[in-house]
């Protein structure tokens, strides 16, 4: 009797187990390439991304459609499966696994959620890595009054290490930090009122004072919260006389919008005429030099040079001849650089043929400094009419030189432009230079802090150049390395970095561990599982 009841079709439900099967395979290993093309181990275009998604739909699809199959033709199997010993045991374990991640899940979420019912973070690493520096910890101890850290990042520059910095800061502020983020893309009104050029930089205000980090590291911050809570006079001075452009808005050759950037930057901003004036002011940092139209005299550069000698900046933006008015005269200032700096201002023009206007020089590499910053593809710096520099090393230890951004080597200096724009530019061997070419230089006295800055163009920092690309960006930079007269301010305690290495970092090491933990192990759980199950089968 009993035989006769028994489903005539239970004997073909092993083909949905089989179908499952395969497609639980297939679907662990499309879901295993979809991860690591997230990470980055391969690239796939956007139409390959959409047939993996397809397959891996079809394959879970397909899964479900085996497990269903095998529950309609052998009902008898799933009854017994769900009601038996086995059910029993299996529910029992379901029970525990799912209160175990509860719990799990429960205490990280209110810890995480939490933090200052903790005190200060546990940081369990051997070097301490997740832990500031005592001299850090010194300085939000002692803060005054709250202070607020504003980050402008747009989308494609990463935050996140920028944000687990911010973080500690504000855990260990006793409430006198806090930090918010603005995408200075989509609110460039913000990013204009901080006094903000460029991306990646930090605004931190506490009650009227502000100061800008232009970069987000331990070191910087802290630099930048001691200054705020100390500040300083820092005088920037534009020298006058010479045919150098105006403050005024609206002028040919305005500098109203680095003035005013400046400022938002806690800079005071004034002019400064060496011919009437004699003496430069005490409360000097850096002295700009912005596109003289005739060569300064010699008693000024010995002011100059006296100045730098004692530990002030200069920033020197020199034109080509062809747009000043400089002539045969003697330029007693380009001495000067290229005689105790090792830098030469060259009398030439740069034709660029990766612009769309060859007389526009576009920056197209940078030496890591300070300067550069976050200078990138997207922030490069357009000079129109410029000049190109050489940086000579000199004998002395004390000087120390950094060619900042060059030109791409599809691009030449023209020594005789005059002559050559009659019948079109023509790279002269021998006489004119070959690409990559130098536009800016930074150099260095190590042993009496003094400071220069030369390019080879004024008119990328006027006013209507101002926000072109890195422009901005680029001259704020120098203004800020040039008047860094408090380097040593704070010295945080350097830790010895632990290195930990599981594997060498290579793909082929990565994919065999990201093979044999996604696919081999669960596998094998999976093989060993379904071995069991018909072992038992067999015995009845």
């Amino acid at each position: 009797m009993a035989g006769k009841n028994k489903n005539p079709n239970a004997k073909y439900a092993f083909i949905g187990l089989i179908v499952a099967l395969i497609a639980c395979i297939a679907t662990g290993l499309i879901g295993s390439a979809n991860i690591l093309t997230s990470l980055g181990m391969f690239n796939l275009s956007e139409a390959q991304l959409d047939g993996f998604t397809l397959a891996l739909q079809i394959s879970i699809g397909l899964l479900i459609l085996g497990l269903a199959s095998y529950a309609i033709l052998s009902p008898d199997s799933i009854r017994r499966f769900l009601t038996g010993r086995q059910a029993r045991y299996g529910s029992n374990s379901l029970i525990l696994a799912l209160a175990f991640f509860g719990i799990l899940f429960a205490v990280n979420y209110i810890v995480y959620n939490n933090t200052d019912l903790l005190g200060s973070p546990w940081d369990f690493t051997e070097d301490k890595s997740n832990t500031l520096a005592p001299e850090t910890l010194q300085v939000l101890a002692t803060l005054p009054d709250h202070v607020t850290a504003t980050a402008f990042y747009s989308q494609s520059l990463d935050s996140t290490s920028a944000e687990e910095l911010l973080q500690k800061f504000k855990e260990n502020s006793d409430g006198k930090f806090t930090y918010s983020f603005v995408n200075p893309d989509t609110d460039p009104v913000a990013a204009r009122q901080a006094g903000i050029t460029g991306d990646g930089k930090i605004l931190l205000q506490m009650g009227e004072v502000k100061e800008i980090v232009n970069v987000a590291t331990e070191t910087e911050l802290a630099k930048t919260m001691v200054r705020l809570i100390d500040p300083v006079v820092r005088g920037v001075y534009f020298l006058e006389g010479h045919g150098e452009g105006t403050f005024k808005s609206g002028d040919e050759r305005s500098f109203s919008i680095a003035k005013s950037t400046l400022e938002e930057k806690n800079y005071t901003v004034n002019t400064l005429n060496l011919l009437t004036n004699k003496s430069i002011p005490e409360d000097a940092e850096v002295i700009i030099v912005a596109g003289p139209q005739k060569p300064l005299s010699q008693a000024e550069v010995n002011l100059l040079k006296e100045f730098v000698n004692s530990g002030g900046s200069l920033v020197v933006m020199e034109d080509a001849s062809i747009v000043t008015e400089f002539g045969d005269a003697k330029d007693p200032l380009a001495e000067y650089l290229q005689k105790d700096w090792g830098i030469t201002i060259n009398n030439d023009v740069i034709l660029d043929f990766n612009s769309q206007s060859p007389l526009v020089a576009i920056s197209a590499g940078a030496n890591t400094h300070p300067i550069t910053q976050n200078l990138s593809q997207n922030y490069a710096i357009y000079m129109p009419n410029a000049r190109s520099l050489t940086a000579t090393p000199l004998d002395s230890q004390d000087i120390v030189t950094t060619p900042l951004i060059f030109t791409s080597p599809n691009s030449y200096s023209e020594m005789n432009f005059e002559e050559e724009s009659q019948t079109g530019p023509t790279l002269t061997d021998g006489v004119d230079t070959r690409g990559p070419l130098i536009m800016a230089v930074a150099g260095e006295n190590t042993t009496t802090k003094g400071r220069v800055l030369v390019t080879g163009n004024s008119i990328y920092a006027i006013d209507v150049n101002f926000d072109v690309y890195g422009n901005g960006n680029f001259f704020i930079n120098s203004v800020d390395w040039s008047a860094e007269r408090q380097d040593d301010v704070i010295n945080l305690t350097t830790r010895p970095q632990t290195q930990r290495v599981f594997l060498p970092p290579s793909q082929i090491s990565f994919l065999i561990l990201a093979l044999l933990m996604i696919i081999v192990i669960p596998g094998l759980v999976v093989f060993f599982g379904i071995s069991s199950w018909i072992s038992r089968r067999r015995k009845g």
